[in-house]
């Protein structure tokens, strides 16, 4: 049954002034606050590693973010802003980075209404002569409700991937309220970054130094990574009063063999990176009760682990997901989520969260009440209490999930 919950009841006062608009000057010098057993206690970040449980399997996202955001112009002068979210033709992220002449892209488009059907020239404002010899063009191919379906064209031959480090900027998160600066491109991206894809960092990562990550495998912590490269349906607030009429985003995600055997041996806590983590291997379960039920795993749905009981454990799920893939000579699971965790979502894989502090009225503000069994007002109150920072570049949290 899909649960009836009101998004004002999860609101707080967020005032400007507590929203962090840049990152410290070291990453790891953020505060975090630990919640336990109902309890909060306040820590620096470089603590995390003394605070987990020794021999644990730790999952990290290593979605990497591209600098999507371009301003183009039309002949009359009028400026258009370009944002690109997804692929369409090359429908995959490896091969539409590797076009070398021409591509298509599902975007955010600013001033949509007054695009017509010219072909837009990309604006040069430092006249730079490499992104001259681009000659980067934009074609409105369809419009798709507030979304577009963008052509890309240019010259040289270089890949699309070279064409967006050039000419794109880092699309910082509306909240910020600020143009993409110098320090953006290299604090709005975790350490660990790799795979290019998500127009939004998960930002739980971007505390992480080398030395806060010695200390973990020091500890003799399992260090993993999935994939799940983040949209832009991140920043959308929840405009429907009730929860179950928000529509969710899908975001591809990656997980390899090697990690689902990992994480079939429960024996061992599970802890996740982010809130695009826990999404990630809580869909896990879904896919792997379509393996068992029809033989193939597809898209988990916004719904799904609301619907019905499941009789299966997470062991039978996630072997019969890894003998689907094996036997299908697969050494990755590639698939979509729409999930959305809300308070009464059962938690099958994660025990242990790192995450930031999220916006009011937020998807994620209800993944962290499901977490934390509701006692959610008990962390953001002492947080506000106590001067943490919020939000991206804010401070960070570790919450061990309520029984």
């Amino acid at each position: 049954m899909i649960p009836q919950i009101k998004i004002e009841d999860y609101n707080y006062p967020l005032d400007d002034s507590r929203i962090a608009k840049y990152p410290l000057a070291e990453r790891d010098a953020s505060k975090l606050l630990h919640y336990k057993d109902a309890t909060v206690q306040e820590y620096s970040f470089r603590d995390l590693p003394s605070l987990l449980p020794a021999g644990a399997l730790m999952v990290f996202n290593d979605t990497k973010v591209v600098p999507a955001r371009m301003f183009f112009q039309r002949d009359t002068g009028a400026h258009i802003e370009i944002f690109c979210l997804e692929p369409v033709s090359p429908p995959e992220y490896n091969t539409i980075f590797a076009s070398t002449e021409c591509c298509r892209w599902k975007c955010v488009v600013g001033n949509l209404k007054r695009w017509k059907n010219d072909v837009l020239s990309l604006i040069n404002t430092a006249d730079d002569k490499d992104i001259a010899q681009l000659a980067l063009r934009a074609s409105l191919v369809q419009k798709e409700g507030n979304t577009a379906v963008v052509e890309f064209t240019w010259n040289t031959g270089v890949p699309f991937s070279n064409v967006l480090d050039m000419a794109g900027n880092v699309p910082i998160p509306p909240y910020l309220n600020r143009d993409t600066e110098a320090i953006d491109l290299e604090r709005y991206q975790t350490l660990y970054a790799r795979v290019r894809g998500s127009v939004a960092a998960p930002t739980a990562g971007l505390h992480f130094t080398q030395r806060v990550l010695d200390g973990i495998a020091s500890k003799g912590i399992d260090i993993n990574d999935v994939c799940l490269h983040v949209g832009a349906g991140t920043f959308l607030p929840v405009k429907s009063s009730n929860v179950a009429d928000h529509p969710m985003h899908r975001e591809p995600f990656v997980v390899s063999v090697q990690l689902l055997k990992k994480l079939s041996d429960r024996n061992r806590p599970v802890i996740a990176v982010g809130t695009t983590s826990v999404r990630t291997l809580e869909s896990l379960y879904y896919a792997g009760v379509d393996c068992i039920e029809s033989g193939a795993p597809k898209d988990i749905g916004q719904w799904v682990p609301y619907e019905r009981e499941y009789p299966y454990s997470i062991e039978e799920s996630l072997e019969a997901l890894i003998e689907y893939l094996q036997s299908n000579g697969l050494e990755e699971l590639k698939l979509g989520t729409r999930i959305i965790i809300v308070p009464g979502f059962r938690f099958r894989l994660v025990d242990y969260l790192v995450t930031n502090f999220h916006q009011p009225e937020s998807t994620l503000i209800l993944l962290v009440s499901a977490f934390v069994k509701g006692d959610w007002r008990r962390i953001y109150d002492y947080a506000l209490t106590y001067g943490f920072r919020f939000l991206s570049y804010g401070d960070s949290s570790l919450l061990e999930r309520a029984e």
